[in-house]
């Protein structure tokens, strides 16, 4: 009897944690994803902005559809069948998923062409950069939505989990047993996905730390360390290779803990409210570093600041 109080009262603290967590996202999200469009209709935004919008709208999404939380609970009180909202829900939760891989990896691409040499091959797409980005995001939405698919089908309302051997993966929604072949094959087809994206992720980010170091041998070299320090080249890129570190990260271990469940075939609610938070941590990150590092968004804050004052 003691330890169900205590195992309840962590339940409860830890998703009291959850959803502060997802609160604090969100709000942090729809601000950059306001002033991302704001710079965008003033048509002072850069090549990278329109991508940053993107993430930006998909984390917001990824909060709204993922774990125990929000859109389910909104749409609670329709009449709406608990099996077609399952799968609506879980479906944009694995496509916002996909979107997040996707874009972030698009960011680090993009961002490598930016700061890439005269010399460099990658220099020639400098000149179409934003056709080549609407290009991009179009078909990574394209990608995401038939790719994911396959979650209408293997995805059913919750039920009782002792009848019919599901396994219980969010609030109302739980996996139906699949075939050992079926279930491998998607498992192969995900993690192929995911190593391409993550290993071109990492080799950008190579790329781009090879440059900034030669760039700032140069600078030493010619004494102008100044000018290299206020580059906002230079800052972008830190920005976005902080993110990528800490996206793979939380990854990895976010497909370590899903993996051994999937292949367990069993979710223990405490292991699952961990899942989501750590699902949760690279959407709620993200846009703290973005504000805190676009130089942009500080000054308006400044200007705000200044005229209340």
């Amino acid at each position: 009897m003691f330890l169900r109080q205590v195992h309840s009262a962590f339940m409860s603290s830890l998703e009291n944690v959850l959803y502060f967590q997802a609160g604090l996202g969100v709000l942090a999200n729809m601000f950059l994803l306001l002033f991302c469009i704001f710079i965008i209709l003033g048509h002072r935004s850069k090549p990278m902005d329109l991508i940053s919008c993107q993430l930006t709208f998909v984390h917001i999404m990824l909060f709204l559809t993922g774990g125990n939380i929000f859109i389910a609970d909104i749409f609670e009180p329709l009449n709406i069948k608990n099996d077609i909202k399952c799968k609506a829900i879980f479906y944009l939760s694995r496509v916002m998923r996909g979107q997040s891989i996707c874009t972030t990896c698009l960011l680090t691409v993009f961002q490598a062409i930016t700061i890439s040499p005269s010399t460099s091959f990658l220099a020639k797409f400098k000149q179409k950069l934003n056709k080549y980005i609407i290009n991009a995001l179009f078909y990574i939405w394209f990608f995401n939505l038939s790719v994911s698919s396959d979650k209408l089908f293997y995805v059913g309302g919750f039920t009782n989990l002792s009848e019919t051997k599901q396994m219980k993966v969010i609030k109302y929604c739980s996996l139906l047993p699949m075939n050992y072949i079926i279930r491998g094959l998607t498992f192969i087809l995900s993690l192929s996905r995911d190593v391409f994206l993550v290993a071109i992720m990492l080799t950008t980010s190579v790329y781009m730390v090879n440059i900034l170091q030669r760039h700032q041998r140069q600078c030493k070299h010619l004494h102008s360390i100044s000018k290299l320090r206020a580059s906002p080249e230079k800052k972008a890129t830190q920005t976005i290779l902080l993110l990528v570190v800490f996206f793979v990260v939380m990854y990895w271990v976010d497909f370590i803990i899903s993996t051994t469940s999937v292949l367990l075939w069993t979710y223990d609610p405490v292991v699952l409210t961990a899942q989501n938070f750590v699902m949760y941590a690279y959407p709620t990150i993200t846009p703290l570093v973005q504000i805190i590092s676009d130089k942009r968004i500080i000054n308006v804050l400044k200007n705000l600041q200044s005229k209340c004052h």
